[in-house]
């Protein structure tokens, strides 16, 4: 059993997928997945595709499907309705966006294979995905919240002076929490007052502005904690933990979580809500939508609306001024 060459199916282990030859399913997904690899596809899509793929095989080898000319619309359709009756270990079925993942790679494969005259039709072409569930708004928080959540780290004490920086690039820059954990030491230019995401969601980069506390608390975090905390200078994590190392994405966003409840913020999300307090308050004070689409790194406007609502207090000052019956 051969392990993948970089950007296949399997990690070098043997992963049990029929590969006797070119032309099975497993032998064309290790194919497929290092062209994507070869085009720039980022890391975190690359895996999202491998993990979709892989119980895709695990699905079709145990009912002896190995061969891309094995599988018909209506197999695929059997394959739709065993992602939706799916039942993970605590018993919760998978939610709607993770089978929209997993029939989506299914269908860029099968797109593929027809690309390179492997299939002479796509099975997968007229798959219908389950339907996107209703974006619910999200609710920012207060000045009040803000102000109680950042008092919670002891600025007295090295990691507790990271905490409140963390806290201060989350708010003032709208970020990610895999964009903070990525960011590197040479990211951060304070004589600009800006800092540049690199290879963020959809590996695109871009560069955002900080603001006046944010570098005041950076500059400070700099020079009293990160030496303390560094351990390896070739560590070049713009945050680091008590072992020297970078910080990890679900570190962050756990502590964030933890930080939040101590205070009595029970709202959902935990580095995505600061992420879009920082959007709506912009928003609240003028600023275009256009400008904040651009800080939060979004593709498309239409996303950036969802975290841009009009706040209840702008419509109600509208409504007072501009309707017939508004004033009393």
């Amino acid at each position: 059993m051969r392990g993948r060459k970089k950007g296949g199916l399997t990690s070098g282990e043997p992963d049990g997928f029929d590969r006797s030859g070119p032309d099975t399913l497993a032998s064309l997904v290790d194919v497929w997945l290092e062209r994507m690899e070869q085009r720039a596809y980022s890391p975190r899509s690359l895996d999202m595709h491998r993990w979709a793929l892989k119980s895709f095989l695990a699905w079709c080898q145990e009912r002896d499907m190995n061969h891309p000319q094995d599988l018909t619309k209506t197999i695929l359709e059997s394959f739709q309705r065993w992602l939706y009756r799916y039942r993970k270990q605590n018993g919760k079925p998978l939610g709607v966006t993770t089978q929209r993942n997993r029939l989506g790679a299914v269908q860029r494969f099968f797109a593929w294979l027809c690309r390179e005259n492997i299939l002479d039709a796509n099975p997968a072409a007229d798959l219908e995905l389950p339907r996107k569930p209703a974006k619910m708004l999200p609710k920012a928080l207060s000045h009040d919240e803000l102000a109680d959540l950042f008092a919670i780290p002891d600025t007295n004490d090295v990691l507790g002076l990271r905490d409140r920086c963390i806290l201060e690039v989350l708010y003032s820059c709208g970020l990610r929490r895999r964009e903070v954990a990525h960011l590197d030491q040479e990211d951060v230019d304070m004589e600009r007052g800006v800092l540049t995401v690199r290879q963020g969601k959809g590996g695109k980069s871009r560069t955002v502005p900080l603001g006046a506390r944010a570098i005041a608390w950076l500059t400070r975090y700099r020079e009293e904690a990160r030496p303390k905390l560094e351990i390896d200078p070739a560590e070049h994590a713009l945050f680091i933990s008590g072992y020297g190392t970078r910080l990890t994405p679900n570190y962050i966003a756990n502590w964030v979580k933890r930080s939040m409840k101590k205070v009595g913020i029970n709202k959902p999300g935990s580095c995505h809500l600061l992420r879009h307090t920082c959007a709506t308050h912009m928003h609240d004070n003028g600023a275009d939508i256009r400008f904040i689409q651009q800080l939060l790194g979004h593709a498309r406007l239409d996303t950036t609306q969802i975290y841009t609502e009009v706040s209840i207090n702008q419509l109600l000052e509208v409504h007072a001024r501009t309707h017939p019956h508004g004033k009393a």
